[in-house]
């Protein structure tokens, strides 16, 4: 089956989160890439009960830095999810194959990620004053079926 999106965590610190964003990613048949460094170790019990049995089903590419990132994947549009973003998510035009790329928990996207891709779109998910974040597997999920939708919820 062709892959819907390409979902990006860099540098993931919470293991359900990363399990939750797993099995979203099977059911939306969206592909998984991690940049480490991560804060866990990929076979976690929490990761892989979050993630229950589709952990199987889930193309997961992880990557040892930024660069090897960068190196080993071609893409027409890579979008940065950030608060610090200029449109928001819901007014993007999304293709197939997209890449959406995620920050940490705690320290969200780095410098270097903003300073390598500067030339991508950042986006925002907009929240109510004085908010600081939502959770990364809910930010993921936002706008992944945005993405999908736009796409007819198309999986061929």
């Amino acid at each position: 089956m062709e892959n819907t999106f390409q979902i990006v965590l860099f540098n993931p610190q919470i293991p359900p989160n990363t399990g939750n964003i797993l099995r979203l990613c099977a059911n939306t048949c969206s592909e998984l890439h991690i940049i480490k460094p991560i804060g866990f170790n990929l076979n976690e019990k929490s990761l892989r009960r979050a993630g229950l049995d589709y952990y199987k089903s889930v193309n997961l590419k992880v990557y040892e830095c930024l660069d090897d990132f960068l190196k080993k994947n071609t893409f027409k549009n890579l979008y940065l999810i950030t608060k610090f973003g200029k449109k928001r998510y819901d007014k993007i035009t999304y293709q197939r194959n997209d890449f959406l790329m995620f920050g940490s928990e705690i320290d969200g996207l780095s410098k270097e990620v903003y300073e390598k891709l500067k030339n991508s779109p950042k986006i925002y998910i907009p929240m109510s004053k004085g908010s600081r974040s939502i959770n990364l597997a809910n930010a993921v999920s936002i706008c992944l079926y945005e993405a999908w939708k736009q796409i007819n919820f198309s999986v061929f």
